[in-house]
């Protein structure tokens, strides 16, 4: 498998200072999605951004996995709820 789009996890640990079993553990659950290729556990560049917010968030806060599950599940809820009343009003715009 090619790893063009991927980050070593051992890279992205020593260059943000952060223990392995942070990454595992937002993995298991459910934060981040990490890919194994040859035993070597990589991350995709698409889930970097988000993986970095997660990371300030326990760093620069000190909040814990579940903590972070849980802020991350309340944002997904907003943004859904952005997205929904913004289809809303473009519904009420053909009406005017």
């Amino acid at each position: 498998m090619r790893t063009k789009h991927l980050i070593a996890a051992t890279d992205f640990c020593v260059y943000h200072q952060l223990e392995q079993t942070f990454i595992t553990d937002l993995k298991e659950a459910g934060l981040v999605e990490i890919t194994v290729v040859n035993e070597t556990t990589y991350i995709p560049e698409s889930e970097l951004q988000k993986l970095e917010r997660m990371i300030r968030l326990h760093n620069e806060l000190d909040i814990n996995v579940a903590g972070i599950e849980a802020i991350t599940h309340l944002l997904e809820r907003i943004e859904d709820t952005q997205e929904e009343i913004r289809l809303l009003k473009n519904s009420l715009k053909r009406y005017e």
